[in-house]
């Protein structure tokens, strides 16, 4: 009963897109899904509306309420400027419009300009696809008033989506995010302004791409290194993506001479021909990559995902081996660096500060720390590290990751940044040669000198209604039910995002934490150094477990039984939680 009451409903929000305000082709699909005896791709496309959440839109393309098409576009497009012309009711107004590789992903940019442009909001369109993190500095170079761009980061080829930012070059955060929802959910099809007005449609090309290469050099700490190491041998693949041009050519502006990429990943594909995931989290995404790596004998290996957010690291250990360097590792060596040239270049004026998640490595605050730096955490999200920027002030700032292969080096964006850290992290290995040593050496060292640190993420899957509700159960009972101990530890504090409140499950100490709004995760401490993080996925029926152990290492020589003692570790904790 309640699987036809779907289709039933489904079917009646489809027959009112066989109305003349849809476009003929949109109307023959429609139809075509009507008229199938398989019902699947109509529930699927209209068993609800494609929400406009916090971060915006994504979906699997197609003709639908549920799709990502020029019409679920263009109600978030009409809400959102919307939106503008309420908060900013006089003046001239600009948005900035990127758009990544994906199929559709210009022709969606053309009609959110459109409707930005019959809006009365002049629309910066960049002339070609183009990395987030332009489009984030863009905003602010502009003097923009916001701006989206078209992409669904590295989700599968079939999906798109749109991301919307505001004037200071970050996604949207309280009130502006559910002031812009509001909006959206207001507009029906007939208030959408698709027809654009040309004159306030302007184009952003090459000389723009170099102002922002010339800002991404403004973070060279060790030119003098590069110097010495410019034909540092570089593989770099974009994995079809946004940074097929950007990169090498900020590697080139920045002074290295021997960049090797990959020919048949650097062609710009939504389809991603070469890859299962175009994500350069997975060690299949840089296969091609390493093959070359080893074909050449390179330095360093480096892949970016389809937006030109994420970056992934490839570098050599000690036996010549290839490996990946995981998102937390990435950051603890961006983090170090920065300290330290900055330090040794008389550049620390004592108002420095550091950003991370809070599932995010406690090695890159204890760094910081050491360092006589703050080190603030955030939730999830680089949205959440703009807002700190935006409360501190950009001065002191040094930088911000999270563990899932995000950094953003400098202030001038306000987004993950792998234009800015490919540069960076080739520079890194440039200096650390130029000093003898490499990049995995250079690891090591910084393990050595303020302690080994190995994370693993473990989720659980629980699909349906009753693995809903298994997964809040498991929320409930970590909640209320906290064990003293976990893998013969003690539990000194529990953080509870869901009420902000930290306790210290030995003295009983009770304090509040300062987060904007709450969240259903939950944190343990223990004695011993380790942190346990549980949360569940917002997009997922999955339980997410992130561990961290915590291992004495006292010379670089104890690197892998600092790393056996840590895996040890995180194995007996997910055993003692039953994982």
């Amino acid at each position: 009963m309640e699987k036809n009451d779907t289709i039933r409903k489904a079917r009646e929000k489809a027959e009112s897109w066989l109305a003349p305000a849809y476009d003929e082709e949109t109307r023959k699909s429609v139809q075509r899904m009507l008229d199938a005896a398989d019902t699947t791709e109509l529930a699927d496309s209209f068993y609800k509306d494609l929400e406009f959440g916090t971060g915006g839109l994504r979906g699997i393309m197609g003709a639908g309420t549920n799709r990502m098409n020029i019409y679920t576009v263009g109600a978030a497009t009409q809400g959102f400027a919307n939106y503008i012309n309420q908060v900013f009711p006089d003046g001239p107004k600009s948005v900035c419009i990127g758009y990544d590789c994906r199929n559709n992903s210009r022709y969606f940019a053309e009609t959110t300009a459109a409707i930005f442009s019959a809006n009365g909001i002049t629309a910066y369109l960049f002339e070609d696809l183009r990395p987030t993190p332009e489009m984030s500095f863009a905003i602010r170079e502009l003097g923009c008033k916001g701006g989206v761009i078209i992409t669904a980061s590295h989700n599968p080829k079939e999906y798109n989506g749109y991301k919307a930012y505001w004037e200071d070059g970050s996604q949207l955060v309280p009130p502006h995010d559910k002031n812009v929802i509001a909006e959206v959910k207001k507009v029906q099809v007939a208030d959408i302004k698709f027809t654009k007005v040309a004159d306030k449609i302007l184009s952003l090309g090459t000389a723009f791409d170099q102002t922002f290469l010339d800002k991404v050099k403004s973070m060279s700490f060790s030119p003098d290194a590069i110097q010495h190491q410019h034909d540092l041998k570089i593989v770099f693949t974009p994995l079809h993506g946004t940074t097929y041009r950007l990169v090498p050519d900020s590697l080139r502006n920045w002074g290295f001479t021997n960049v090797t990429t990959i020919p048949e990943q650097m062609v710009p594909d939504g389809n991603f021909p070469t890859v299962e995931s175009a994500n350069p989290e997975e060690p299949a995404a840089f296969k091609m990559a390493l093959d070359k790596a080893r074909e050449i004998d390179a330095d360093l290996a480096m892949a970016c995902d389809p937006d030109g957010d994420r970056l992934g690291i490839a570098v050599k250990d000690d036996a010549g081996e290839w490996i990946l360097l995981n998102g937390n590792q990435t950051n603890i060596i961006f983090t170090y660096y920065l300290l330290r040239r900055r330090k040794e270049l008389g550049l620390i004026k004592g108002n420095e500060y550091t950003i991370k998640t809070i599932v995010t490595s406690e090695l890159i605050k204890e760094i910081a720390e050491k360092n006589n730096t703050v080190c603030y955490d955030v939730y999830t999200g680089f949205k959440w590290i703009a807002d700190v920027i935006r409360k501190k002030g950009p001065d002191g700032y040094i930088g911000a990751g999270e563990e899932s292969f995000g950094f953003m080096p400098g202030a001038f964006t306000r987004d993950k940044d792998a234009v800015s850290s490919t540069s960076l992290m080739a520079e890194i290995a440039a200096w650390a040669k130029d000093n003898g040593k490499t990049l995995f050496g250079l690891l090591k060292e910084i393990y050595a000198m303020y302690g080994f640190s190995q994370e693993k993420m473990i989720y659980i899957v629980r699909k349906g209604l009753s693995g809903a509700q298994e997964i809040t159960d498991m929320m409930t009972n970590f909640r209320h039910h906290t064990p003293e101990r976990i893998n013969g530890s003690r539990i000194v504090v529990k953080k509870d995002y869901a009420d902000l409140k930290e306790k210290n499950l030995l003295t009983g100490e009770e304090k509040a934490m300062d987060f904007p709004g709450t969240s259903d995760v939950l944190q343990f401490f223990l004695e011993d150094g380790c942190k346990i993080s549980v949360r569940p996925s917002g997009t997922e029926p999955k339980i997410k477990f992130y561990f961290e152990a915590r291992a004495t290492m006292g010379s670089v020589a104890d690197f892998e039984k600092a790393q056996q003692e840590a895996n040890a570790k995180i194995d007996a904790m997910a055993r003692d939680l039953k994982l």
